[in-house]
């Protein structure tokens, strides 16, 4: 999953972020979502979203765990 959609982003998931300092390099930053900061239901870029560590950042990957 891509991140794209607000609809699959929800607090408490654990996603790939790339900070807006990273956008250049594409350099993945992981943790868990907070809020969502995205209001529109599809972002091309990626959903915006501050993870608990208050890091912001659009969503570039959806990490699944197996529980």
């Amino acid at each position: 999953m891509n991140g794209q959609n607000r609809k699959d982003i929800y607090p408490g998931l654990e996603v790939g972020i790339i900070l807006k300092k990273d956008q250049r390099s594409g350099k993945l930053t992981y943790g868990i979502v907070k809020d969502i900061l995205t209001s529109s239901p599809f972002h091309s870029r990626g959903i915006k979203v501050r993870l608990e560590d208050g890091q912001v950042g659009r969503v570039a990957e959806v990490t699944w765990l197996d529980t």
